[in-house]
């Protein structure tokens, strides 16, 4: 799961030296926060895979988790009175990916609890997202809270470095055309 291995040639629109920028890893010492944006199949997960593994071999501590995973998780805590110790989780690591955020709805409190994450992440460790989203969409990611999803937003991008990917998917190649 490396970035040689990635197609660079597959997807129709990928800024290949940004994106090998961050596997020097500089956007950690900066706790930058790093953004991949497009449609599935187009190895936005591979790459953040790539870059967890490319960070943990340079000793950096990488929690890698779905956005939704991380909400049922913390959800569970929270009903058992557990929520602060289980937060510490998301937020002691170096880098946390949250994969696939948007891919399935949240409600108000899983996008509270997103929040929390995130308010407590910020300026203290970088978090990576992917989500096939675009910006203007997240409000509905987020139950229709236009001023919880304003928040997310300003702390993610207030440091951050986002990343569109466009295609067709990659998975799909065979099926897609003849």
């Amino acid at each position: 799961m490396a970035k040689n291995q990635f197609r660079w040639d597959w997807p129709t629109q990928i800024n290949r030296l940004q994106v090998q920028h961050h596997f020097g890893l500089g956007f950690l010492k900066d706790m930058t926060n790093l953004i991949y944006l497009g449609g599935v199949g187009l190895g936005k997960t591979h790459l953040a895979t790539a870059l967890g593994y490319t960070a943990c071999l340079q000793g950096y501590a990488v929690l890698f988790a779905s956005a939704i995973e991380v909400i049922n998780t913390l959800a569970a805590a929270k009903n058992a009175g557990r929520l602060k110790q289980e937060l510490k989780k998301y937020t002691k690591p170096a880098l946390l990916i949250l994969d696939e955020l948007g891919y399935l709805p949240i409600d108000k409190s899983g996008a509270d609890l997103l929040f929390q994450v995130i308010s407590l992440r910020y300026e203290q460790g970088s978090v990576m997202i992917t989500s096939n989203r675009a910006f203007k969409e997240w409000p509905k990611m987020f139950n229709n809270d236009s001023t919880l999803t304003a928040a997310i937003l300003d702390r993610l991008l207030h440091h951050a470095d986002t990343v569109v990917i466009e295609g067709k998917s990659f998975r799909m190649r065979g099926q897609i055309e003849p």
